[in-house]
């Protein structure tokens, strides 16, 4: 045998050996990255089928109401959903005996996220006027724009957010509540203070 082919076989061997060992490591490689990506995904969720009926259900189950004011028990109460104002003051305890229940509609209807708030008796005008006799006071609860505009610094921007702020969230429940209302700050509450009532 001649030397030279003796020489080229270890070589031949080297280098088989070099291939081998760079084939099994990009296995290696691929099978981690493969793992690390299987890893990573989600696991498939169970199907569930659901009735009709039963998303109705779960729709219309209950009804949160926050009562307020003259009640035994102030809060957060879940009721049935066809739960009416009656419904609310007995989960709230019912009517404390200075409430105004004919300022309430004890019959109506409730809707879900309601803020129900039972004023005190003389509160409320009746015929929805806002100053009672003698009072002079605007009531922050009843008082329609043009009343509101008659306070000082009160132009038709802030009295209209007045106004919206009670439709969103209900009644005023005192005069420092006017501080939620975009564009009114402490100075210019301390000069309606003395002016406007709940």
């Amino acid at each position: 045998m001649p030397a030279t082919e003796t020489a080229s076989a270890p070589r031949a061997r080297l280098r088989l050996s070099i291939g081998a060992a760079v084939v099994l490591g990009l296995v290696v490689l691929s099978g981690a990255v493969g793992l690390g990506i299987m890893r990573g995904q989600a696991q498939p969720t169970q199907t569930v089928q659901i009735d009709a009926s039963d998303v109705e259900v779960a729709d219309g189950g209950e009804l949160y109401v926050h009562v307020l004011g003259q009640v035994s028990h102030p809060g957060l109460y879940v009721l049935e959903p066809d739960a009416r104002v009656v419904d609310a003051l007995a989960a709230a305890g019912g009517a404390l005996d200075d409430a105004d229940l004919q300022a309430v509609n004890l019959a109506r209807l409730l809707s879900d996220g309601e803020q129900l708030v039972v004023p005190v008796a003389g509160a409320v005008e009746e015929g929805g006027g806002s100053e009672p006799v003698g009072d002079g006071l605007i009531d922050l609860n009843n008082a329609d724009q043009a009343e509101l505009e008659t306070l000082p610094r009160i132009g038709p921007a802030i009295a209209q957010r007045i106004i919206d702020w009670r439709e969103t969230n209900g009644r005023f429940g005192s005069v420092d509540d006017l501080l939620a209302v975009p564009g009114i700050g402490e100075k210019l509450l301390a000069g309606l203070r003395d002016l406007v009532r709940v």
